[in-house]
């Protein structure tokens, strides 16, 4: 399994991980606002397909270390809200919702959750339909990577780093991997 974002059309991104965690667990930490926000964002997603989903992204509270924000996300208000709409929920195996990417358009994330073993859950995660464009490709491979790995130290009961020390690492990092 690769660790970092895999893209195997130009508007298309995938990134798998193995979570500690069963699929009711780690799908519980995809829909349920209260854990969802402990990796990603705060906000509801409406248990059908049509529902409506809301993302209220704070970074900082992902984890307690005090950080500053990077000169380059500097105009990132301390809370962003996302809405988008359930395009498949298949509970435990499959949810998929439209990402709004303001002046980039409208994209769609997805999750695919297969059990490996007992308390092992292989997560595949695909956006699709994203904007051809390097920078914005380093800023939101670097995103998923560091909240993944966020969603795995919370599912393994471990301290988490801060989001922005974390993901500004891998942003050097795509840039090279990018071409």
């Amino acid at each position: 399994m690769n660790d970092y974002c895999t893209y195997p059309n130009k508007e298309t991104l995938v990134l798998e991980r193995l979570m500690p965690a069963s699929p009711k667990i780690v799908w519980e930490f995809l829909t349920q606002s209260a854990k969802k926000e402990k990796w990603l964002s705060g906000g509801n997603v409406e248990p059908e397909i049509g529902g409506k989903v809301t993302h209220i992204f704070s970074h900082k509270k992902l984890s307690d270390e005090i950080e500053t924000l990077p000169e380059k996300y500097k105009n990132i208000p301390d809370e962003v809200i996302m809405l988008g709409e359930v395009t498949q929920w298949k509970p435990y195996s499959l949810l998929a919702y439209t990402w709004d990417e303001d002046k980039a358009g409208i994209s769609e994330v997805m999750f695919e959750l297969s059990e490996i073993e007992p308390g092992q859950t292989k997560l595949v995660l695909t956006h699709s339909r994203i904007p051809d464009s390097k920078d914005f490709k380093i800023g939101i491979s670097a995103g998923w990577h560091t909240h993944l790995n966020i969603l795995r130290d919370v599912l393994s009961n471990n301290k988490t780093k801060g989001f922005w020390g974390i993901h500004m690492v891998f942003e050097q990092e795509y840039d090279c991997q990018l071409k």
